[in-house]
């Protein structure tokens, strides 16, 4: 069997990873076609996958479109794939209408949808712009994959895609996570932050979507030196938050770390996790917090749902419930957090990567059997 893989940008490939090695190790033949403008993880190099530079762009209105559909159409039709399988929007949309004519010729398309950018609360322009093009799109997809509930039920009712499958997110390595050991101090070292405070963790882009400034916004209401947080990532949004930090009086209780590879030490040296964002598919930072038994503190939101029941592994509020988000870190700080973290270390069972991969396997050969 031979493989398209299908990403609007190279870093999207750093998921797949263990999806690839399965395909691979199965005696199929795996190829990636992206935008290049930064290479593909070396990963894929050592596992011997062609990479075609593909000009996707993130926005649906860029000129590219075009040139990457011609060049992709060009692609898929020369190389004779037996399987398409495409990530993120925009790419997946010009894969699907590129592949119209070797769809006919035995090619299946499989498209992972990790996270509508339609949902429950999203902006009126979100289901204006994307909802139509999903739907119309859905036409040419074989396998629809969605990897949240709230996803999947809105697939089944209105997309008219041949098959439509849940597949809970991309999976995550338990095992390599309990290997990665850490001296908690050190770490803590170099996050900058002191050894015996209370450590809340954000993992994510410094961006609108992430709304930090509403954990922020709870220290400030909390005013306890000894509770700290620390954000790993980079973005847009950085210069706001230190003056907000400012403005709040909690700038030495604020910590941003910047992009860090280190995010499983990171987590092993924090108390609680904490996850403000507005929308999420399935957020990978919440997973790899649960496994490695860190309490949550979260949105109520699509995603963050599925992993999280209120009360059981951590605390659901409402993205902007600064009271709240407040409220549940004294909750968790004031109470035995144990049975959390043997609730979270449990559930996130069902989410490691050797499963995950069990299901898209499945669904590989399905799909190649016709299925579908």
């Amino acid at each position: 069997m031979k493989v398209l893989y299908v990403t609007t940008i190279s870093a999207t490939m750093g998921f797949f990873p263990e999806h690839v090695k399965m395909l691979l190790s199965e005696g199929h033949s795996v190829e990636i076609a992206t935008n290049c403008e930064k290479p593909v993880p070396e990963i894929y190099n050592t596992l011997g996958c062609k990479v075609h530079d593909i000009p996707f762009s993130r926005s649906p209105f860029s000129k590219n479109n075009l040139i990457a559909y011609k060049m992709l159409k060009q692609l898929v039709e020369s190389e004779h794939y037996d399987i398409v399988h495409t990530h993120t929007p925009n790419a997946s949309m010009i894969v699907r209408l590129a592949c119209r004519r070797v769809r006919k010729q035995g090619t299946r398309v499989i498209y992972t949808a990790h996270g509508f950018h339609f949902f429950r609360g999203a902006p009126l322009k979100n289901w204006f712009i994307y909802y139509p093009i999903e739907k119309f799109c859905a036409h040419f997809t074989d396998v629809l994959i969605t990897i949240n509930k709230e996803d999947f039920t809105l697939a089944q009712n209105k997309m008219p895609a041949k098959k439509i499958c849940y597949v809970p997110g991309v999976g995550i390595d338990l095992s390599k996570i309990q290997n990665i050991q850490c001296d908690r101090n050190v770490v803590r070292l170099s996050m900058g932050v002191p050894e015996d405070c209370i450590l809340l963790l954000s993992v994510g882009e410094l961006s609108v979507r992430k709304n930090h400034q509403v954990v922020m916004r709870a220290l400030a209401k909390l005013d306890n030196p000894k509770i700290h947080y620390a954000v790993a990532g980079s973005g847009k949004l950085e210069n706001d938050l230190r003056y907000l930090a400012k403005s709040l009086r909690i700038e030495s209780n604020f910590h941003l770390l910047g992009f860090r590879t280190d995010v499983i030490a990171l987590n092993k040296s924090a108390d609680i996790s904490v996850l403000p964002s507005l929308h999420e598919g399935l957020p990978v930072a919440l997973m790899e917090a649960m496994a490695v038994g860190l309490p949550i503190v979260c949105s109520k939101i699509r995603g963050n749902v599925d992993l999280i029941e209120h009360g059981k592994g951590g605390f659901l509020y409402g993205c902007q419930d600064v009271d709240g988000f407040a409220r549940g870190i004294m909750d968790v700080v004031l109470k035995s957090s144990s049975e959390m973290r043997k609730i979270n270390q449990n559930t996130i069972k069902n989410f490691d990567v050797k499963k995950i991969c069990g299901m898209m396997k499945q669904i590989y050969k399905d799909c190649c059997n016709g299925a579908t």
